[in-house]
């Protein structure tokens, strides 16, 4: 008979963030589609399944609705059973003092009930917006070998890229597997060390809950990196961090974004999607009923993913296509990501462009540079566009959602954004 589980998963995976832009208007960070068929979360939910996680809650608060259908009952993911299931747990009120999330620590300090009614021996604390594959066995493992208090994995970056994250000074008491956590600091503008948080932390519960109720009770901010991690650093607590080798895509801003999807091509891609066994729910859009891939005559298909439900009559490279996308003849779509039930008319050419669902680009349509791509130059487009015929967009330029027609006439210039 299988036992309860002694581990539960928290995903903080309801936020926002700016630098997203018009790809987060309607949807939290963690909804993003990604690599052709799958939204980011996917990653963490099949690292879960992989580790034999079962047990998982879903913190999510903004603009739900697009992650709350994907996730389903988490049968996706294997995730139904007597002692495993999907929660997801928007802000709720009750008797007691209860409002919107103020912050990361706070979701869970708000569903501290939920917690304790599930008893687990240790806390699993994930980021729902990393592309990563991670068995978190590992990080378990240690975790109690070390009879940690809290174990933050962690990845080491180009120090030139350190004030980005939160990182730590890791010890060589173990090694290649990890250490004991000497420092840790948040985006420091001046970092001295670079090995960066993978907001994956392994808590004990009395240590979580205790540094969760001083944080409520004392402090104005509500974040795991910037006011939990340091009040456990400085506390008598026993911090460990797990070094971590992989491969670990971020996802912050559109130029991350870009990249992260463009790791999934070449001969040796840097994302192995097949051997990392990602999972998705194919009833959420109608992923599942797709009919296969239709070529034209004319399609030429070089180094892409192209998905179910595309029809391709002239010329994709280097690009990833999501399930519905028709490129007419003649047109050319190189360097780019087109979400769901986008259309590139006859003759356009989309150079480094990110689209969001249900845009139609007309007939003739230019976006972008030729050259080689380059992340800085991505031209991002919202969702429920209608770029019309002769068009002509620069790079890096930003078009939000549900534009009126007269807002896209003539030509936009490198670096314009239209709202």
């Amino acid at each position: 008979m299988k036992l309860k589980p002694k581990v539960l998963a928290m995903i903080l995976a309801g936020g926002r963030v700016d630098e997203l832009n018009v790809l987060t208007a309607y949807r939290p960070k963690s909804a993003v589609p990604f690599g052709g068929f799958a939204r980011v979360i996917d990653f963490a939910l099949s690292n879960l399944m992989h580790s034999g996680l079962e047990r998982v809650a879903i913190l999510s608060q903004y603009r739900s609705f697009s992650l709350i259908s994907h996730i389903g009952v988490g049968a996706a993911w294997d995730m139904t059973g007597r002692y495993r299931g999907v929660s997801i747990l928007p802000p709720s009120q009750g008797s007691g003092q209860s409002s919107w999330y103020r912050g990361s620590a706070d979701a869970i300090h708000q569903n501290l009930d939920f917690v304790q009614y599930h008893d687990p021996e240790t806390i699993l604390v994930l980021s729902g917006d990393h592309v990563y594959h991670m068995d978190y066995r590992e990080i378990l493992q240690y975790h109690r070998d070390k009879d940690a208090d809290l174990t933050i994995a962690c990845i080491q970056v180009p120090m030139a890229e350190a004030s980005r994250f939160g990182v730590a000074e890791i010890d060589d008491e173990d090694g290649e597997r990890g250490g004991r956590i000497l420092q840790y600091q948040e985006k420091p503008s001046d970092p001295r060390f670079n090995w960066a948080s993978l907001t994956v932390y392994c808590f004990r519960p009395s240590v979580l809950y205790e540094v969760l109720e001083a944080n409520a009770r004392e402090d104005e901010s509500f974040e795991f990196g910037r006011d939990i991690l340091p009040r456990v650093m400085a506390g008598q607590y026993r911090v460990y961090g797990f070094k971590f080798r992989g491969y670990w895509g971020y996802t912050r801003t559109v130029a991350e974004y870009w990249q992260t999807n463009m790791d999934l091509l070449g001969e040796e891609p840097k994302i192995p999607f097949e051997e990392w066994g990602i999972r998705t729910n194919l009833e959420h859009r109608a992923v599942r009923d797709c009919q296969p891939l239709k070529a034209g005559a004319g399609a030429s298909i070089k180094n892409s993913l192209v998905y179910n439900g595309c029809v391709v009559e002239g010329l994709v490279e280097n690009s990833i296509l999501f399930p519905g996308v028709h490129v007419k003849s003649g047109a050319q779509v190189r360097n780019s990501v087109l979400f769901y039930d986008n259309v590139v008319g006859h003759g356009a050419i989309l150079d480094t462009v990110v689209s969001d669902v249900n845009v139609t680009f007309g007939a003739r349509v230019r976006i972008g540079e030729p050259g080689p791509p380059q992340a800085e130059k991505v031209t991002v487009v919202g969702w429920n566009n209608h770029v019309l015929d002769g068009m002509v967009i620069g790079s890096g330029c930003t078009l939000h959602p549900n534009l009126r027609p007269e807002q896209l006439v003539g030509e936009i210039k490198n670096n314009e954004v239209v709202r």
